[in-house]
């Protein structure tokens, strides 16, 4: 079949169950590869068009007035339709409707096969950074002009397709075979043209150079291109003036380079503190440019001593940013060659061997684990790292993905034939002749604590988002352990016969009772799960009982509580502890019947290496937790821990998770880290608290005597560029109001998105006021005039979240915790930033708590030691949202009048940049705010 027939339809709602109905068709149809036809309609649903719908499509009630019924057009739809592929974009929601349509007028429902075009995006372009239609026009340079009307959606679907069909057919043998294995999962109806596919492949001699094929898996080549690198003469003053000063590089590769004056003197403060073998803690505001200010010293130094220069980064983002556009740029700046490599932990890197045996083993796949498989295989033909940071992967389909991380891999033999081709080791191998290791903290963290042995020896590293520093290594000396993840793992591992990893095990050797205790297995694990489940529904209720005098919310809205066993309830915490020992007790019996499996079939010599690797991979699953749960409820740890319960109410009776972390890190990364190495420069744009070093510099345990401190001011006029806005009029919460406050903000939010036209960001400390007023907004926004989007509640990843609203013309985002920084809107996609609350953590946060107490019994001041500078560092990220370029500008309103009226504001108003401030009545603030734009 060589006809296919897209279509697209605009209806009144989502779902023709609830009696929406069709507004307007539009039908695109393809032969040989070529648009031939098209076909548009308008429809009468009989029925008044919702607002929003009018809005997001420019269809009226007055236009459909005079339109045809369905049933008018019905007999065509069906002729066009005839003898096709039937192509959407997700395909449930338009042939739903049409079939909805169609059977309410008597007519026979389309059977044919389908292809959705959101489906075989996602397998065909792995990479792509979103699926849906307008994002996806964008990445493949395809025109959009009209989108949200059906005609113009039908047409970038079809070209679309077209460009899909293009790329299945640059696909190699392998991965096609593969494709075809599993494809019956699929809900495009993709068989015959694999099958089509594949069969041309056989008889083609064409093969593509950069793709490779090994035991049936294709995956493109690369080479390692591991050249020495040449000696450096220059002086580092001479290096600086040929970037910095007058006709130097960077005035010549950068047509609007505006010289930046901060950025040579961050430069020239590393290497300074390189030469002196000193640690450096430097401020760098906004628009100082510090990336390529620490990079152009690192490069430097690393070449010119022959040593490795390590750069931590906090998020995936800035790694990429770092490699994609500013290592660019240094190669543009200087004439030095010099050597980059980026290392993660083994969890980011795919094993293609692990991969190439879970194809080939025998599973029924779910849906998302047959999407996964189908991604990976054509993400290898592409990728040069097999890094899974490069795509999203469906959210299950990382379950999947763990059992083929490098992390899965045991014993590895550098004399097998996957070695050589092994992601891992070939980053590792570059990262081994690299100049500039680029890496991030959580790794960093887990090479310091395991004797640094994952990381290629250095002296010197620099330390980008340093103010995540602290409590990155904290979490990583801690631990968490959690139900759904204990039960997901527990899962995989399974019955003597039910086809999970232990079954395989004793199919693949026909393994009986009288070798290994089969039985004994099934009941020791059936008693161990019950054990588990009991356990975890008894921490469950002991905290929802704790809960009611303790109120403690994560900023996703989940229950905590820190527990403290000499403060327990000592009946209901001896039966938790039975409970533990019970759990742990029966995996210890699980991993001896594991031993004995291992050493029964090592004696039979018939072993093999797949299975071996199973069997100690389950046996470390089960110590791993062993180790979890006695060091969370029996032993202290070599440094004290503070350790609490987290329950998700939205969840089941045994939605817990369960933390410890060291309750203070700074011994031992002045110990681990510091006194180690050479030269620690960690920088950020909030480092600082009132111009003052002093509480980074205690939490981090960096002694004053190897210390240098630099703070750099940002090159942008904030006192033309901003305006921060302070209402005197809002309703106090102290005195419980706030239901009051809430509604306030609403208000203020809804008047000042009338001014600036939605582009509004704001910023919440706790998810539960969040929740309320996305409920509030939503009655209280007139004709959906505005789209708004509430993170936890509108689905989506940050980043889906914040392309959704770059995506709308008058959009309200809502965040909290993960969106007071990291995340750049610039320009005039955001001119508003507002926030709810000083961002001060909940004074009965466990860690928070913990740490206050320790203070508090050395003599010092929780507050001021602890939450007003965090509350500060936090709120000066979240101020930095607004103004990211020298042609920003916008508006700052702080709803919470603390900031002028408490004796502490000033330190938050004196941490910020120097920008008019107005403390005023809310009425004056929202006259103000209309002149200023």
């Amino acid at each position: 079949m060589d006809k296919f027939v897209v279509v697209d339809l605009e209806t009144t709602g989502h779902s023709p169950s609830k009696n929406d109905k069709i507004i307007e068709a539009g039908i695109v149809v393809i032969e040989n590869n070529v648009i031939t036809d098209t076909h548009t309609t308008l429809l009468n649903p009989s029925k008044s068009i919702p607002p929003f719908i009018e809005n997001l499509t420019g269809i009226s009630d007055k236009d459909v007035h005079k339109a045809p019924l369905f049933y008018e057009k019905a007999d065509k739809i069906i002729e066009i339709f005839k003898d096709s592929y039937l192509i959407a974009h997700n395909v449930a929601f338009d042939l739903g409707f049409l079939n909805a349509e169609l059977a309410a007028n008597g007519r026979e429902k389309l059977t044919n096969p389908v292809l959705d075009t959101v489906e075989l995006s996602r397998i065909l372009f792995p990479e792509a950074p979103s699926y849906k239609l307008g994002q996806l026009a964008e990445y493949l340079d395809i025109k959009h002009t009209d989108p949200h009307r059906a005609l113009s959606d039908a047409f970038v679907t079809a070209k679309l397709f077209l460009k899909l069909k293009e790329k299945l057919e640059s696909l190699p043998y392998e991965t096609i075979d593969h494709l075809l294995k599993i494809e019956k999962m699929f809900i495009s109806d993709v068989r015959e043209i694999l099958s089509n596919r594949l069969d041309k492949l056989a008889f083609s001699t064409n093969s593509n150079h950069n793709i490779v094929s090994f035991k049936g898996l294709a995956f493109k080549h690369r080479e390692d291109n591991l050249n020495e690198t040449p000696i450096v003469e220059t002086s580092f003053g001479e290096y600086l003036d040929d970037i910095y000063e007058e006709n130097g590089s960077m005035q010549r590769q950068f047509t609007k380079y505006e010289k930046r004056p901060g950025q040579r003197d961050m430069s020239e403060t590393i290497y300074d503190s390189f030469q002196s073998s000193n640690h450096a803690l430097i401020e760098a505001e906004t628009g100082t440019g510090k990336s390529l200010g620490y990079l152009i010293p690192a490069v430097y130094e690393a070449v010119k001593t022959n040593q490795k220069i390590i750069i931590s980064t906090y998020t995936t983002q800035l790694q990429s940013q770092l490699l994609d556009e500013e290592i660019p740029s240094i190669r543009k700046l200087t004439d030095i060659p010099f050597k980059v490599a980026l290392l993660k932990g083994k969890s980011h890197y795919i094993s293609l061997e692990k991969f190439s045996h879970e194809l080939d083993s025998n599973q029924s796949d779910n849906y998302d684990t047959a999407l996964t498989k189908a991604m990976l295989l054509v993400w290898l033909t592409e990728t040069d790292t097999g890094d899974i940071d490069e795509i999203q992967l469906p959210t299950s389909g990382y379950f999947f993905y763990k059992k083929i991380s490098t992390d899965a891999e045991s014993n590895v033999d550098p004399q097998s034939q996957w070695f050589s081709r092994s992601f891992y080791q070939k980053a590792r191998r570059k990262a081994q002749k690299a100049n500039i290791i680029i890496t991030n903290h959580a790794l960093l963290c887990t090479d310091m604590f395991n004797d640094y042995q994952f990381l290629p020896k250095y002296e010197k590293v620099i330390i980008d988002e340093a103010h995540h520093f602290e409590d990155t290594a904290s979490r990583h000396y801690g631990l968490n352990l959690d139900y759904i993840n204990m039960q997901f793992m527990l899962n995989q591992i399974g019955h003597t016969n039910d086809g999970k990893m232990f079954s395989k095990v004793i199919a693949n050797y026909k393994l009986t009772e009288e070798q290994i205790p089969l039985e004994k297995w099934d009941s020791i694990f059936d008693n161990m799960k019950y054990e588990i489940d009991d356990l975890f529904q008894q921490l469950y209720q002991y905290v929802v009982t704790k809960h009611k005098a303790n109120k403690s919310l994560s900023d996703i809205g989940r229950l905590q509580y820190h527990f403290q066993e000499e403060k327990e309830d000592q009946t209901t915490w001896a039966t938790i502890k039975e409970m533990v020992s019970r759990v742990t007790f029966y995996m210890r019996d699980l991993i001896h019947i594991l031993s004995l499996t291992e050493q029964h079939l090592s004696r039979q010599e018939t072993l093999e290496k797949y299975d071996k690797e199973d069997l100690q991979a389950m046996s470390i699953i089960f110590q791993k937790f062993i180790d979890g749960l006695e060091l969370l409820f029996f032993t202290e740890g070599a440094v004290p821990q503070i350790k609490w319960i987290e329950i998700d109410t939205k969840g089941t009776k045994n939605a817990v998770y369960l933390y410890s972390e060291p309750s203070d890190i700074s011994e031992l990364l002045a110990e681990e880290f510091f006194q180690n190495k050479k030269s620690v420069i960690m920088t950020s744009a909030t480092l600082t608290m009132k111009n003052s070093f002093d509480f980074i510099q205690k939490r981090l345990g960096i002694k004053v005597e190897r210390l240098i401190t630099k703070q750099i001011d940002s090159p942008f006029s904030y006192k033309e560029q901003v305006q921060l806005l302070i209402p005197d009029d809002f309703p106090d919460i102290k005195y419980g109001k706030m239901d009051d406050f809430i509604y306030a903000t609403c208000e203020a939010i809804i008047s000042l998105a009338e001014i600036t036209k939605g582009r509004m960001l704001v910023l919440f400390t706790s998810y539960d006021m969040l929740k309320k007023s996305y409920t509030l907004l939503k009655e209280i926004i007139r004709d959906n005039e505005f789209v708004l989007i509430g993170q936890g509640i509108t689905s989506g990843s940050r980043s889906r979240l914040k392309k959704n609203f770059q995506t709308f013309d008058q959009a309200i985002l809502l965040g909290t915790s993960s969106f007071w920084e990291g995340v750049d809107i610039p320009g005039e996609d955001l001119s508003c930033l507002m926030i709810v609350r000083l961002p001060f953590q909940p004074p009965n946060h466990p860690v928070f708590e913990a740490k206050s107490k320790i203070l508090k019994e050395n003599g010092k001041n929780g507050f001021m030691e602890l939450s007003l500078p965090n509350a500060v560092i936090k709120f000066k990220q979240g101020f930095g949202r607004l103004i990211r370029s020298s042609s920003d500008r916008g508006i700052v309103f702080v709803c919470d009048a603390r900031i002028i009226k408490a004796r502490y504001g000033k330190y938050f108003t004196e941490s910020i940049p120097n920008v008019p401030v107005s403390f005023d009545s809310t009425r004056n603030l929202m006259t103000k705010a209309e002149e200023w734009f």
